[in-house]
């Protein structure tokens, strides 16, 4: 005959079974997971944060400068987009490529202030980058995260021109670091060639030194 356990003695067997479970999944597990990740992976377990010389630094300050996950906009002293360095993708992320708030736009393709937001972008890209006849997707829409930290290498190319002249460089020199700093498709086959904007731009001013 089976013993009924009175429900002081259920009770207990239930929380010790929770502290149980939450000790083994909810402390030693994650920490398990986030020592071999540091240890096989450690410049994914902190972030992939990207350092620069203070010569070839993009804000001018050595140390960290950003995470190559995560874009970032570079703007002037007047807070537009400065035309030394080369501009990500737009973002729809809070005020642009805001961790807290990723997010694509979420309107439809025929929504017309995604119509009318495409216009603007295409008129300040034509207008930022003279002699451009077709303007790249990637410079025209956001992507569904918002923090898209590649642009397309068409997109890095249109931007080379102004970028040499803004920093009194040969073109050739601007390109073939493009060319350089492109990563091409991952296992040979997936997605399109792509370029690191932050790891371009740092490299871009360690061009100058």
């Amino acid at each position: 005959m089976a013993t009924i356990r009175s429900w002081p003695r259920t009770l207990w067997v239930s929380v010790r079974t929770l502290l149980i479970f939450t000790l083994a999944l909810g402390v030693l597990y994650p920490a398990a997971i986030l020592g071999v990740g540091r240890l096989a992976f450690p410049a994914q377990a902190n972030g992939s944060l990207l350092e620069a010389p203070a010569h070839a630094a993009p804000n001018s300050a050595a140390g960290p400068v950003g995470s190559g996950l995560i874009g970032q906009t570079l703007n002037d002293a007047s807070g537009n987009p400065d035309p030394a360095f080369f501009q990500p993708r737009p973002s729809a992320a809070g005020d642009g490529y805001d961790g807290t708030a990723s997010s694509g736009s979420n309107l439809g393709p025929e929504n017309p202030k995604l119509l009318e937001a495409i216009a603007e972008r295409k008129a300040a890209y034509l207008a930022e980058n003279p002699g451009t006849t077709v303007v790249p997707a990637d410079a025209l829409t956001t992507s569904a995260s918002g923090l898209d930290p590649d642009i397309s290498v068409a997109n890095a190319l249109d931007q080379a021109a102004r970028v040499a002249k803004a920093r009194s460089l040969d073109l050739a020199k601007v390109v073939a670091l493009v060319k350089e700093q492109t990563t091409g498709r991952d296992l040979g086959f997936l997605g399109e060639p792509r370029v690191n904007v932050l790891k371009l731009n740092i490299a871009l001013v360690g061009l100058e030194n």
